[in-house]
């Protein structure tokens, strides 16, 4: 019943409480895009921690990214082989059979065309021959081979990868997940649940996508951009100097481009998040919004925020989208002047025509690592700010454990006492001091006063949702810090004026209140609660499935199936907080009576604003500003004519009042 009892939270009678934000992924549950994280190298060593137990398949995947990319740099390199067998052949095939290479240089030199005798220099010609292929045939096979090689450890490395993303997310969940469990309710009441959600889901999974893909492009760039300088060093240092002129140009480029477009993307993200709050509540509102005719100035204010977005998305990839060509340009640019610098060169013999085509294949395979490391900067930046908001979630102050040794109830009678309590939600603005409260076995007990007045504050320090700040709470003389939460908890019944169902069958949120309960208790638990007769004409009964908000049943009978799941707990002391306010008169009659007889020998709390619906409750404790101003039965707190004669004659003469006029409204009409 943890689920159940954390709406207490939601009580609107709490007006020192912190104010809860929307419960969903509009507004509060936007993550901000572009925002930079706080200790950048700090949190990144700290997220490649969790790492550590996946170091071995880690190392695989960094071995066979390197093979991969060893491999791909190979690649141009072969080609080039190629290309160069079948430029020879060709030339070969054009000059005389019946004269060696030097000879064929000789007369090109004596017959004027010695740039032509350069240029037949570096390469390996057999004048009257053609193109050797079985030669090529084995460069080829071998190229196929490479290549293959390489896609084949680029897949495996991925394969592996997704494995060592996946369980590092997968252990990253878990410890968040446990972590929300041990978190104190006042966690959940100062933090907007769309952030909360936001953490756990967009966060995590942005962590999880750049493990997988974004860590080995950072590895396979940074092998690439090695690997290739080297490859081009070793062909031409004269072109390798051309390429690396390219590099600053290309990345001011990008640089300037991302600082423009990020100014974009936020706009972007800040009106997503605006228009998906707006949508959100257009769709949680929408019956009041119909009621006030307001449909028109919702539409209004979606079509603004909508062409906002429209903008703001347009500029963004207007403007990201400049880098490519630009990029393009330059390498296009970087392309021609290494073509004719090599062209030039393979006339004069000084390379050869494959080395040029595999330079120009290693220069564009320069140029994009570099440029891909500054996106990843940008994504890894995006993602340690992702980690630093699991981290502060992870880093939150805990509720205080439980005992090492705890006392365990064997059956509890239910003798509550609040003794010399102090408690306040915000230690500038006292809320309860010092109050004293006793509750023996079998007691009905009623908390009533103003909103504000500190009703369900006790209901909170009873449930060790909240720790006394000084003082004690016992359970049959046991300090309940002395308990688990667990074993104090499940003593106690909740019914709440909030109530919440699950995504499930009837029967499945009733049975919620006991673990394994048979078809019969949770029939019996229906009947006493006055349930049973509404859930058997609908079509499927008791396995009628409830949707997720609950929309398909008024908000009644959603509190008469809480009440049916409080009765199936069957507690030895109760929690019922305006249990009967969300059902028809005569149905609270029935409830009330049920009521009775549930409370039978168990101590309860009644939490109530009708007065009439307490008045036999044994004991009535009456707040305000969180102090205990009266004590004691109906009658003799009438007798009294204090606080709560105040406020139960402010009731009993509304309700009379309105009487009165009904009855003479009913008379005009009849003399009319």
């Amino acid at each position: 019943m943890s689920q159940t009892n954390q709406q207490i939270d939601k009580k609107k009678d709490e007006g020192k409480k912190p104010v809860r934000l929307g419960a969903g992924g509009g507004r509060g549950g936007r993550r901000a895009a572009g925002v930079k994280p706080k200790n950048f190298m700090g949190s990144l060593k700290r997220l490649l921690g969790y790492l550590k137990p996946q170091l071995v398949p880690l190392i695989i995947v960094i071995l066979f990214a390197v093979a991969s990319t060893v491999f791909m740099i190979i690649g141009p390199k072969m080609l080039g082989k190629a290309t160069n067998v079948l430029f020879e052949g060709v030339i070969g095939k054009m000059m005389p059979p019946n004269m060696t290479k030097e000879q064929a240089i000789q007369f090109l030199k004596f017959s004027g065309r010695e740039q032509i005798a350069e240029m037949l220099g570096p390469m390996d010609i057999v004048p009257g021959r053609g193109v050797d292929f079985n030669k090529l045939a084995k460069i080829l096979l071998t190229l196929l081979g490479i290549y293959s090689l390489s896609a084949f450890f680029s897949w495996l490395q991925q394969y592996i990868m997704a494995g060592v993303a996946q369980k590092t997310v997968y252990n990253l969940r878990k410890e968040v997940d446990a972590k929300l469990a041990r978190l104190p309710l006042k966690y959940y009441d100062s933090h907007p649940h769309g952030d909360l959600l936001s953490r756990v889901t967009n966060d995590i999974d942005n962590i999880g996508h750049t493990l997988q893909q974004t860590l080995v492009q950072l590895i396979t760039a940074s092998v690439t951009v090695v690997g290739v300088l080297i490859m081009m060093l070793t062909i031409s240092p004269l072109l390798t100097l051309i390429a690396l002129i390219v590099i600053p140009l290309a990345l001011l480029v990008t640089l300037f481009v991302i600082k423009r477009s990020q100014k974009q993307f936020e706009i972007q993200w800040d009106s997503t998040g605006q228009l998906n709050g707006h949508v959100e509540e257009s769709y949680t509102g929408f019956n009041v919004i119909k009621a006030f005719n307001k449909h028109e100035d919702m539409q209004k204010e979606f079509d603004d925020e909508n062409e906002r977005l429209r903008e703001a998305t347009f500029k963004a990839q207007f403007v990201s989208s400049l880098i490519r060509p630009f990029i393009g340009l330059i390498n296009n640019l970087s392309y021609v002047i290494i073509s004719v610098v090599g062209g030039l060169r393979v006339t004069r013999g000084m390379m050869t025509l494959g080395d040029v085509q595999a330079f120009i294949q290693y220069s564009r395979q320069f140029t994009m690592p570099i440029i891909q490391t500054s996106s990843i900067i940008n994504v890894l930046q995006s993602t340690v700010a992702s980690a630093e908001r699991v981290f502060e979630l992870l880093d939150e102050e805990e509720e205080i454990p439980d005992p090492e040794n705890p006392v365990v109830l064997e059956k509890v009678k239910g003798h509550v006492r609040f003794e010399n309590v102090y408690f306040s939600y915000d230690p500038q603005k006292p809320l309860i001091e010092n109050l004293n409260l006793e509750a023996l076995p079998g007691q009905k007990v009623a908390i009533v006063g103003p909103t504000g007045a500190g009703k369900t504050t006790l209901v909170n320090l009873l449930m060790r949702f909240y720790d006394v700040d000084a003082g004690r709470i016992t359970l049959d003389g046991v300090d309940i810090r002395q308990m688990r939460r667990a074993d104090l908890r499940k003593n106690f019944g909740m019914v709440l004026q909030d109530t919440w169902l699950f995504r499930g069958t009837i029967k499945e949120n009733i049975a919620y209140g006991k673990e394994g309960a048979t078809d019969e208790e949770i029939i019996r638990a229906a009947q006493a609660a006055y349930v049973d007769y509404f859930i058997r004409t609908l079509p499927d009964g008791y396995d009628t499935v409830i949707d997720e908000d609950a929309s398909n049943l008024s908000q009644g009978q959603r509190q008469l199936i809480t009440i049916a799941r409080a009765f199936l707990a069957n507690p030895p002391l109760l929690i019922l907080d305006e249990a009967t306010s969300s059902v028809d008169t005569r149905t609270e009659i029935l409830i009330q009576e049920a009521m009775n007889n549930l409370m039978e020998g168990r101590t309860s709390f009644v939490i109530a604003h009708r007065l009439s619906t307490i008045r036999n409750a044994d004991v009535i404790v009456v707040m305000n500003h969180g102090r205990i101003v009266e004590q004691g039965n109906h009658e003799e707190l009438i007798k009294k004519k204090g606080f709560y004669y105040d406020l139960y004659m402010s009731q009993f003469i509304g309700t009379e009042l309105e009487k009165e006029l009904s009855s003479s409204a009913d008379d005009v009409q009849i003399m009319s």
